[in-house]
């Protein structure tokens, strides 16, 4: 779902696939709001793209996502796309019996809570036939990780994101709004490192979900458009 009339919101895209989506979706047209943290980084990547809308977004406060949305809904009345990709601590420096919990909490406040929040703020701002798609990873399949370790706080708070998107996409079904996890796969990012595969294709991992019919699934975990385990 994209082109002109359009509008999406995409958290976290002032770098890596974030911007890629928005890159991708401000290319068909319409109007795409890039949340970002940092204002002023958020207005030097949208330089130059045509149709995007640079917005102060902190996911992991209510107040910012609040106030994003109530602009929103002045300035655009609804929302066709809800990208919630933001999402922080790759632990890779420590396992789950000896974990940080704060640093825990702080991967739940984002990569769980964040996409919460956003989704409640933004509920009746959704426009029937929206999409939410979340930005989840194999790394909180467990099917793709039982029996490994490794990154506890990242891999717990996506896990949580899959159910989450399961509960959301039941809720929000009788107005056809589609809601589904992805997994971009290893992405060559600040947050990947380097030796992944290019931010172009985990973007498209994220548009399958947006581009999905009207009458397409819901509810689903899928990378490259194929479905993984939860």
């Amino acid at each position: 779902m994209s082109g002109a009339g359009t509008v999406a919101v995409v958290t976290g895209a002032n770098r890596g696939i974030g911007l890629e989506v928005v890159r991708r979706l401000a290319g068909r047209g319409g109007t795409v709001i890039l949340g970002s943290r940092d204002l002023r980084r958020g207005e030097e990547a949208a330089r130059g793209l045509d149709g995007v809308e640079p917005r102060e977004l902190d996911v992991a406060d209510a107040g910012s996502v609040q106030a994003l949305a109530d602009r929103v809904r002045a300035e655009h009345g609804g929302v066709d796309v809800l990208v919630n990709n933001a999402g922080i601590h790759y632990d890779t420096w420590q396992d789950a019996a000896h974990a940080d919990l704060e640093v825990v909490a702080e991967a739940m406040q984002v990569n769980l809570l964040g996409a919460w929040r956003m989704v409640v703020a933004f509920e009746d701002l959704l426009r029937p036939g929206a999409r939410v798609v979340n930005v989840s990873s194999g790394a909180g399949s467990f099917g793709e990780t039982a029996g490994g370790g490794g990154v506890p706080a990242y891999s717990v708070s996506k896990a949580a994101l899959d159910m989450l998107t399961v509960k959301l996409a039941a809720d929000l079904r009788p107005r056809g709004v589609l809601v589904n996890a992805v997994c971009p796969g290893w992405v060559a990012t600040d947050m990947g490192g380097a030796g992944g595969r290019p931010v172009a294709d985990g973007a498209a991992s994220v548009l399958y979900a947006v581009d999905l019919p009207a009458d397409g699934p819901t509810g689903t975990f899928t990378r490259d458009g194929r479905p993984i385990p939860w």
